[in-house]
């Protein structure tokens, strides 16, 4: 008779949208590998409501500190505004569970230098999540690209065109630099072009342009820049909340096809075009195919990785050198935008007012307007 698997003892802090929605379905799903066991929340009302929605009898705690202390969980699910990640994610580590957080994982490359400390002292992980890395799309059109089968990346666009309104805004840590990071740059095309990366590897330079055109923030509203990645490729990454018709794409022009994502918050395998070069035969286009299951891109499926990664014994996905790549392209977007010159990879380091803050310290920025 076979060994029942492990269930991971799972705590989630903060119980807003994303938690009640995204991760409740996402522990559901693998409820044979996790049980949720305790919930945290500064809200009581919140957290009440939580509970009476969650599966089973879940704890209720008004800190992670003290849920920490009581519960000591094996994984710790954080959906808390940004500001709070670097915290929460670091005590959780320090007390030897494991963490998948919402993205950013934190507010800059200094944060993410705690959290890496964090993880080498208690040698548990922090995964970011970017669940469009997950679905089965994504992993077959990565695998086609960096095994050559498409020929060689050249060109490649990357667009989350978004819309959200003043009363979006109204939440008091939105659209500030210290409580979210940053504007859509950081909050909205991080999913987009965090998958770009997936796809393409690691960037060599960056030149970019922001500002705010419409809201009332301290960040920007829009943001685009020109990237080039280490294999020669060239990339417009388009980052917008000002757009009324939504939505995510990449496009990538390769040597003998072009590969198409199209979507808004989610996709699966027929969200994805294959489109041959000319000289390309049907038979080898045949065989690029589609894959034999369909996985959407979804928290289930990236917690379902995570827990793989757990049971072999790995650094899960998401985390280590993966997190903080994107993190620094974050970082090099916005340093490129506000100096008005090219940004190279690697150069963003201790003593760079970009290391410590996305705005690199600037009290002000872009004048408002279109000018």
């Amino acid at each position: 008779m076979a060994p029942r698997p492990v269930r991971r003892r799972v705590a989630v802090v903060g119980t807003g949208a994303i938690v009640t929605g995204s991760h409740l379905s996402a522990l559901a799903a693998h409820a044979d590998r996790v049980e949720l066991v305790a919930a945290v929340d500064v809200d009581p009302a919140r957290l009440d409501a939580f509970r009476a929605q969650a599966p089973g009898g879940v704890a209720g705690y008004a800190s992670t500190g003290a849920m920490l202390d009581a519960v000591r969980p094996d994984l710790v699910l954080v959906g808390t505004p940004p500001s709070l990640h670097r915290e929460q994610t670091v005590a959780a580590l320090k007390a030897g569970a494991w963490v998948l957080c919402e993205k950013p994982l934190c507010l800059s490359l200094a944060e993410y230098d705690d959290i890496a400390a964090a993880e080498e002292a208690s040698g548990a992980y922090a995964s970011v999540i970017f669940q469009h890395r997950y679905g089965s799309g994504a992993a077959h059109a990565r695998a086609l690209i960096a095994g050559g089968d498409l020929g060689a990346p050249l060109v490649a666009h990357c667009q989350t065109t978004w819309h959200r309104d003043a009363a979006y805004y109204a939440v008091p840590w939105r659209g500030r630099w210290t409580t979210e990071g940053g504007g859509p740059t950081v909050g909205h095309g991080i999913h987009q072009y965090d998958l770009l990366l997936h796809l393409l590897g690691p960037w060599a330079e960056i030149r970019a342009m922001a500002s705010r055109l419409v809201h009332d923030t301290e960040s920007e509203d829009v943001s685009t820049a020109l990237v080039r990645f280490e294999n020669g490729a060239l990339a417009t990454v388009v980052n917008s909340v000002l757009s009324p018709d939504e939505m995510s794409r990449i496009r990538v022009d390769c040597v003998d096809a072009t590969v198409e994502l199209t979507h808004l918050y989610g996709h699966r395998n027929d969200d994805w075009t294959y489109t041959p070069a000319r000289h390309v035969s049907p038979e080898r286009a045949a065989a690029w195919g589609a894959p034999d299951a369909d996985v959407p891109s979804s928290h289930t499926a990236q917690l379902g990785a995570v827990l793989d990664a757990w049971d072999a014994g790995a650094r899960p996905p998401g985390s280590g050198p993966e997190a903080r790549a994107t993190l620094e392209f974050a970082a090099a977007l916005y340093k490129a935008a506000f100096t008005g010159r090219p940004v190279r990879a690697g150069e963003i380091t201790p003593g760079d007012p970009f290391h410590s803050s996305m705005h690199g310290d600037h009290p002000d920025w872009a004048p408002r307007g279109r000018a």
